[in-house]
């Protein structure tokens, strides 16, 4: 694949703190596998690459509101991550409590997103962006190709790499910049993602060869 800033975007999913922080919720399960692919650096890396060189980024975030609670049925990771209380915030009109939440982003990228030029989209609710705006934002913007990066690995970023497929999109996907649980009996979830992703994805890129790929 070949990227060019006039219609190639980053897109990431849930660079926030419940995922990256070793005091998110999911670091004892995901802490591992983002040490292992120095996810957060390479996350970092993505980011400062594609504001120098002039990429568009888009940001597809995870949020739990308290009717978000009240759902009477959810698939087993899905179940937990409302037992855990994952990514919640107050209300989609309240931002209270945000600031350093488990549902804020991680610190050091605060200054690439919140730069009054990234494109935060409106929360997706399970996995995919299915019940959000990034396919929209995406098309208004005039952006026909993806690098894909970010949290879980075999969660939120392959449910969008699937969706962002069907919806007509040449996705790459940035294997070290994601990460994912590792669960003694639900499995390796970075192992079977990187299986899929590279039976689906236009491309499987590590971070040096994205970063070179968008600089050439």
């Amino acid at each position: 694949m070949q990227f060019d800033p006039s219609t190639t975007a980053l897109v990431l999913t849930d660079p926030q703190n419940d995922f990256l922080s070793s005091d998110g919720v999911t670091w004892e399960l995901v802490g591992n596998s983002v040490q292992e692919n120095n996810t957060v650096q390479h996350i970092d890396q993505l980011l400062a690459a594609s504001k120098t060189v002039g990429y568009k980024v888009f940001i597809s975030p995870h949020y739990y509101f308290p009717h978000d609670h009240l759902w009477e049925f959810g698939g087993t990771l899905e179940t937990k991550m409302h037992e855990i209380g994952m990514f919640n915030r107050p209300g989609p009109l309240n931002l209270d409590g945000f600031e350093g939440s488990g549902a804020d982003w991680l610190e050091q990228y605060k200054p690439y997103i919140q730069d009054g030029k990234t494109v935060v989209c409106s929360p997706h609710k399970v996995y995919g962006p299915e019940q959000n705006d990034l396919v929209l934002q995406l098309r208004k913007r005039g952006i026909s190709k993806v690098i894909l990066a970010g949290m879980s690995a075999n969660l939120c970023v392959e449910s969008h790499l699937r969706e962002l497929l069907e919806q007509g999109f040449d996705v790459a996907v940035v294997s070290d910049a994601t990460a994912a649980a590792q669960h003694p009996e639900l499995g390796d979830g970075y192992a079977a993602a990187m299986t899929n992703f590279n039976y689906i994805a236009g491309a499987v890129l590590t971070t040096r060869e994205a970063l070179a790929a968008m600089s050439a």
